[in-house]
């Protein structure tokens, strides 16, 4: 592809048809195909995310393998958890390399290893060995992931400039949707009742994450100063305001991340059985990313604090339908909760856009990895407690924990008030 084609194609995708502000020189004539790269690379990981699904693919699979149900359990806190407490000490490693997109291709390089190796237990284990090689794997997929989490804001920020990189994830978010979409219709359809499809579906995303590695370390990346790079650590939340609002709206948002599982709760028992359900959800959540991602992408680039703002509102709204649904008695309508899911996952959505371009746009160039360490293992410690939290919510029922979300989330929009607006302030 030609330069001026590389140009013309990005500058239709970020709306941007000058120089990046902010960026160094060879950044700025880089930009272009560093944007497409990023793109192709993300939409690749992002469609290996879904087809690994840790809440229905993996859940089937050890239920198919004979493991115990301890095994399944474990399977979401042991991704979540891992993708991000261990953050606040890669960073250290991330900023004391010159060119950080190498943390990156090697955290996407694991996570395909760690891929293969799941469908390489489910071919060869079964019962409770496949639980423990499944959770072994998942463990290293997930500290890969954090690599590559800690790194990206870094790279992102060094290769595309404010007010373009919204829309450059934005656009991967909607594209890798086509493939999952495709994915949750084969499994409501029944066609994924098979042990194999799964096991091949698990190996293809391997692939995606070991051709994604390759394609992102073509990116151009200039070094980076790395002799003055220090370990990351909790001193860096002292007296900074910004960090701390931004963190505790952040927390407040996990609320569009934690109901889903509520609202397949509300809706019951159906003939498509509970595989079903699960494939709902993940439909809803592929066609809302689909429609919404490039779109919240955009917004971010105007402004991620109103889109912070925004999502909130949205959430909250979602939330509060689902349990009005259930008052009247629809709760359990085939259109009702899917509906329903659909606005959520779009306000989730938006909620990753928004706290994605948000961070890379606030912090100092410099210490992007820092910032995106410390914030994220503030909200892994809050994950990890809202899961040890999570029996709990059975006492109250799915009714009252959707309202207290509800809640959450409305908290969000109004602190997301007054945090800076950031997109259009200073060198990012």
């Amino acid at each position: 592809m030609q330069d001026d084609t590389v140009q013309r194609a990005f500058a239709t995708i970020s709306g941007a048809d000058e120089l990046a502000p902010g960026l160094e020189d060879e950044a700025q004539q880089a930009e272009a195909r560093n944007g497409l790269r990023h793109i192709v690379s993300l939409s690749m990981t992002k469609v290996a995310d879904g087809l690994i699904d840790p809440k229905l693919v993996l859940a089937w699979l050890l239920s198919a393998l004979g493991a115990p149900a301890v095994f399944a359990g474990a399977l979401v806190p042991v991704r979540e958890a891992g993708s991000l407490l261990p953050q606040i000490a890669l960073a250290g490693m991330v900023q004391r390399m010159a060119r950080r997109k190498w943390a990156w291709v090697w955290g996407s390089v694991g996570q395909g290893v760690a891929a293969a190796l799941i469908a390489l237990a489910a071919l060869s284990l079964e019962g409770a060995a496949a639980g423990y090689a499944v959770i072994a794997a998942l463990a290293v997929l997930a500290v890969c992931r954090a690599a590559c989490s800690v790194s990206f804001k870094e790279i992102l920020g060094k290769t595309v400039g404010k007010t373009r990189r919204g829309s450059v994830t934005g656009l991967a978010g909607s594209a890798s949707s086509v493939g999952v979409v495709i994915f949750a219709g084969l499994l409501m359809s029944g066609v994924f009742q098979s042990r194999g499809v799964v096991i091949a579906a698990i190996a293809l995303a391997a692939g995606l994450w070991i051709a994604a590695a390759l394609l992102f370390s073509t990116i151009e990346e200039s070094p980076s100063e790395t002799e003055n790079s220090k370990g990351v650590d909790f001193a860096l939340l002292k007296g900074n305001r910004d960090l701390w609002l931004f963190i505790l709206v952040r927390g407040l948002l996990v609320s569009t991340a934690l109901a889903p599982p509520y609202l397949v709760v509300l809706a019951g028992s159906s003939e498509s059985g509970q595989l079903g359900q699960l494939g709902a959800l993940v439909l809803a959540s592929a066609l809302a990313s689909l429609v919404s991602s490039y779109v919240w992408g955009r917004l971010s680039d105007m402004s991620s604090r109103r889109v912070l703002m925004l999502t909130g509102v949205v959430g909250t709204l979602a939330m509060v339908l689902a349990v009005a649904l259930w008052f009247m008695g629809l709760a359990e309508a085939v259109w009702a909760m899917p509906g329903v899911l659909f606005i959520l996952m779009i306000a989730y959505h938006g909620v990753r856009q928004g706290r994605s371009t948000y961070l890379v746009d606030m912090a100092p160039k410099d210490n992007r990895a820092a910032y995106a360490a410390v914030s994220n293992t503030v909200i892994g410690l809050l994950l990890l407690l809202a899961g040890v939290l999570g029996g709990g919510a059975a006492l109250i029922g799915p009714q009252a924990t959707l309202m207290l979300f509800a809640v959450m989330a409305a908290a969000a929009a109004v602190t997301a008030h007054w945090l800076p607006e950031v997109e259009h302030l200073g060198d990012g």
